[in-house]
C-alpha cells in the first residue's frame, strides 16, 4: 500500500472519530452525557492538525523533503477532510435516535 493512500484512509477514519462517542476526545464525559455539535466541530478541527502533522512528518520520511505550500492548499485538503466526515455526520446528527 502507498504512503499516499495510507494517509487518505487514515484522515477517512480519523475524521469519523468525533460522531462516534459523547466523550470528548474519547475521553472527558460531559455533564450533559451528550456531545454536541460545537465539541464535535472542535475535535474535528483539531484532528485534521493532528492528521496533517501526521502527513508532513510522512512526506519528509517518504521523500526527504517538504513541499511549500500555499493556503489553497489547506483550503482543499480541510475541505476533503469535512467530506471524509460526512459519514459519522449523518450516523450522529441525522440518523442516531437520541
Amino acid at each position: 500500500m502507498t504512503p499516499q493512500l495510507t494517509i487518505l484512509l487514515l484522515a477517512f477514519v480519523v475524521a469519523n472519530l468525533p460522531w462516534f462517542s459523547d466523550k470528548v476526545f474519547y475521553i472527558l464525559k460531559l455533564k450533559s452525557n451528550h456531545k454536541n455539535l460545537a465539541w464535535c466541530l472542535l475535535e474535528l478541527l483539531l484532528l485534521y492538525l493532528m492528521i496533517g502533522a501526521v502527513s508532513h512528518y510522512a512526506e519528509y520520511v517518504v521523500y526527504g523533503q517538504i513541499a511549500k505550500q500555499a493556503w489553497e492548499f489547506y483550503a482543499v485538503t480541510f475541505s476533503l477532510f469535512l467530506v471524509f466526515a460526512f459519514p459519522g455526520f449523518i450516523y450522529k446528527i441525522l440518523w442516531k435516535k437520541h
